[in-house]
């Protein structure tokens, strides 16, 4: 049921129950009040006889809170269940402009980046609309507070869940549910050109963060299969192609990892090629995984890096980081399935 709009539950309670159009109204509000309650038990302004149809034919998913843990810096990441015994990891991160959550889009990835512990195990399947809600409607009642922004930067690659992802970017959106703002959404890629520009085309006013990493073939093939499909300079030209089309900033994520990325040659190379598109570079020392053989740049290198790219007209800055105390930074986010 919640990955349903309101209009299509509306035009579902006409068709299929034969009921009060007006019905959808009254359980998408209760719903939504009620997060994580999974039956119609508790709605006491409808009558049983209704609450028994409804509870025959609606199927309202829930997600079961494995583990919680708390970083140091007040961090929070949740272990989700979901029905078949696949599970998701979920941030929530508090900052002074608001409430952020990170979410999960898939249940494993195929994108095999080599530095990003989502793909162990690679993809068990996609998350439904309702399973992507449901993430920040569980993580707001636990921690009682309103969640005021989405990105989509958990695991899996967003776009590889295309249809999926952007009905849930309806929902999220929606005045009748949670309301969360377009301009405070923020969906990652690893780069699937063919996707940001469907992206493009439908023109959602939604943040595109771009897991660019590298500034040319040789280096970027080597972290990130993708590449091999798609290119550096046809993905920047898909990039520049959104940006003058939306008139949004596109956010190039940057993993700076040491002697491989983050020479001087390498960021004079990335101002080059992104010097026309309307961007800012998010730069992110890289977080250690299990098995990775990968360490980050000291902080002079990384500084020499950022100021390189300054030097150039590039705006760039260090991405906060979050939770690595508790296995919750950027690329150290997993399914563990074995929980079970």
């Amino acid at each position: 049921m919640l990955s349903l709009t309101k209009t299509e539950l509306r035009e579902f309670m006409k068709n299929k129950l034969n009921t009060e159009a007006f019905r959808a109204d009254q359980i998408y509000s209760w719903i939504y009040r009620n997060a994580g309650e999974a039956d119609f038990s508790g709605m006491s302004d409808i009558s049983k006889a209704h609450r028994k149809i409804f509870g025959e034919n609606l199927y309202i998913g829930r997600l079961e809170i494995l583990k919680k843990q708390v970083s140091r810096d007040g961090t929070v990441k949740y272990l989700f269940g979901l029905h078949d015994k696949n599970a998701v990891e979920s941030v929530f991160m508090k900052y002074k402009h608001g409430n952020t959550l990170c979410v999960s889009t898939q249940a494993g990835c195929r994108m095999a980046c080599v530095f990003c512990d989502s793909a162990t195990g690679g993809l068990s399947r996609n998350l439904l609309p309702s399973e992507m809600l449901l993430q920040v409607m569980s993580a707001q009642r636990d921690m009682n507070v309103r969640i005021s922004n989405v990105v989509l930067m958990g695991i899996g690659e967003p776009l590889d869940n295309f249809e999926n992802v952007i009905k849930f970017l309806e929902l999220v959106n929606s005045k009748d549910g949670l309301n969360i703002g377009y301009r405070h959404i923020s969906v990652s890629t690893c780069g699937l050109v063919d996707k940001i520009n469907r992206l493009r085309d439908i023109n959602i006013p939604v943040t595109l963060s771009v897991s660019l990493h590298a500034p040319n073939d040789i280096i970027r093939s080597g972290l990130m299969p993708v590449n091999n499909k798609y290119g550096v300079d046809e993905l920047l030209k898909s990039c520049k192609d959104y940006a003058d089309f939306t008139k949004r900033r596109i956010s190039f994520e940057y993993v700076l990892i040491n002697n491989i990325n983050d020479s001087r040659e390498n960021a004079r190379e990335l101002a080059l090629k992104i010097k026309n598109i309307l961007c800012h570079v998010n730069l992110i020392l890289i977080n250690r995984v299990p098995g990775g053989n990968f360490s980050p740049p000291n902080a002079k290198r990384a500084e020499e890096f950022r100021k390189t790219l300054e030097a150039s007209g590039i705006n760039a800055t260090f991405r906060r980081k979050c939770g690595d105390d508790i296995n919750a930074a950027c690329g150290q986010l997993r399914k563990k399935s074995d929980i079970f």
